[in-house]
């Protein structure tokens, strides 16, 4: 089955199309008589020399799923993760702080807002991996702090971590902001000096 497949690519193949096409002119030199004899030398000759000058097959680009796609299996995703958060216990600080994360997230990631590859990376690396892992984390140390009275409760670390999580999407959300602000400036200029 592989050799049949390969005989296939090369039977379209620039090279053999090339080579096709140089041999037919060959079979036409045969038949006005100019090549004589040595006609299977010269359909052959142009044949190979086709082959030869002929570009090579160029692979196809690969192709990557573009912002609205990703944005997509991101909220897939977040959706996942809120299904996770609503079934772990949590301190009622850490889910305040947790909720907040995940309102300013869900917000984001509404369509139309985040299309910028670093904001993205950034929201995807949050849900895929920062909050999971932070709130997972939690509790498994959660469970073994009862056994080390003393040491730092891992509430701290947890809240610690959620309030840097949410500093980086309050990042990303004032990028937006400024950037609807300076639309909407050059739009105002636009309408003014359109009045001109």
């Amino acid at each position: 089955m592989a050799t049949s497949s390969r005989l296939l690519r090369y039977a379209e193949s620039r090279k053999n199309l090339t080579g096709s096409a140089l041999g037919l002119v060959g079979v036409g030199i045969t038949l006005t008589g100019a090549a004589g004899g040595l006609w299977p030398l010269v359909v052959g000759g142009l044949y190979a020399a086709g082959a030869l000058i002929a570009p090579p097959e160029r692979p196809g680009t690969p192709r990557f799923p573009d912002a609205g796609e990703q944005l997509d299996a991101l909220r897939a995703d977040f959706a996942t993760l809120r299904a996770y958060l609503t079934e772990v216990e949590l301190p009622p600080s850490a889910r305040e702080k947790l909720t907040g994360l995940a309102t300013l997230v869900e917000a984001l990631l509404e369509p139309g807002w985040v299309s910028d590859p670093d904001h993205l990376h950034v929201l995807g690396r949050a849900v895929r991996q920062d909050i999971p892992e932070a709130v997972d984390t939690f509790v498994r140390t959660r469970w073994w702090s009862r056994f080390t009275p003393g040491a730092e409760p891992p509430e701290s670390h947890l809240e610690r971590q959620l309030a840097a999580l949410h500093e980086e999407a309050t990042a990303i959300a004032a990028a937006l902001r400024d950037a609807e602000a300076i639309r909407q400036e050059i739009h105002t200029r636009y309408v003014e000096e359109r009045g001109d």
